[in-house]
């Protein structure tokens, strides 16, 4: 293998829904009565000056129409990393939907890099039928479009090396579109799988979320995602709580808001 350099990969908590319960978080329910919240998550890889931002979040108007509870701007979790929105140049958008295509207006100076069937997806006739287009804003939809026309979106079809250490693969299944992002860290190669799997428990039990568009392609990207890591620990599930427990923080004071995924887990 040649010389690829290793990626700090962060995961930053910034909202939760705590009164999730199990049986919507799988598609065939759950007998137990009992809440399974779900984390909002946004991830960075860096290494030296290069940082690739994975997803965007949603903000405080979002957070309030849908009834999340917001614990931090993104903003915000970005400068406890040490960043500012406004000098990202990378972001890596593994789908459209309104918790990771969010904040409009924050990355000014960003180029985004979506799947060419994503965005098909969202802007296309699936988005006639309410149960498919209930996850995404059109307004976070049209924001992308119009940085087409910026010139700051970059399409990728399939599997693409964005630059050394760094993988996109569309997998498909939650949406049309949906990539997850391969990383090489000091621990090996590291899966964002995203909404490939929401809980570490859809993809070990084999239980989507009710979420999906393509349910063959959703239990197959499980699979990717196992394929494309050197471990099973090493997939990073979407929004699953057990991430912050599993993590050390990025430094005292940030746990539970900025987690480290390329240390060794707790």
């Amino acid at each position: 293998m040649a010389f690829l350099p290793q990626y700090e990969v962060l995961a930053l908590r910034y909202a939760v829904n705590d009164r999730q319960i199990a049986a919507h978080n799988f598609i065939d329910g759950d007998d137990h009565d009992r809440l399974m919240p779900l984390d909002y998550f946004m991830w960075v890889a860096r290494s030296g000056d290069k940082v690739f931002l994975i997803d965007t979040g949603f903000d405080a108007e979002a957070a309030a129409m849908r009834g999340r509870r917001l614990l931090a701007s993104p903003a915000e979790r970005l400068h406890q990393a040490g960043l500012k929105a406004e000098e990202i140049s990378d972001i890596i958008i593994t789908h459209l939907h309104y918790d990771h295509a969010g904040n409009r207006d924050l990355f000014t100076n960003a180029r985004f890099h979506i799947q060419d069937r994503e965005m098909a997806y969202a802007t296309g006739r699936c988005m006639c039928h309410t149960a498919l287009r209930s996850a995404f804003d059109g307004r976070d939809v049209a924001a992308m479009v119009n940085r087409v026309f910026e010139g700051r979106v970059c399409f990728h079809d399939g599997t693409v090396t964005l630059a050394p250490g760094i993988e996109l693969h569309r997998v498909g299944g939650h949406t049309d579109g949906l990539q997850v992002v391969r990383i090489w860290t000091r621990r090996g190669w590291m899966v964002i799988a995203s909404d490939a799997s929401h809980f570490y428990a859809n993809m070990q039990e084999g239980r989507s979320f009710p979420i999906v568009y393509n349910l063959g392609d959703m239990y197959e990207g499980h699979q990717t995602c196992y394929r494309l890591a050197d471990h099973p620990a090493a997939v990073i599930p979407g929004h699953d709580p057990l991430v912050t427990l599993r993590y050390p923080p990025l430094r005292p004071g940030l746990e539970g808001m900025v987690m480290r995924l390329d240390a060794e887990p707790l």
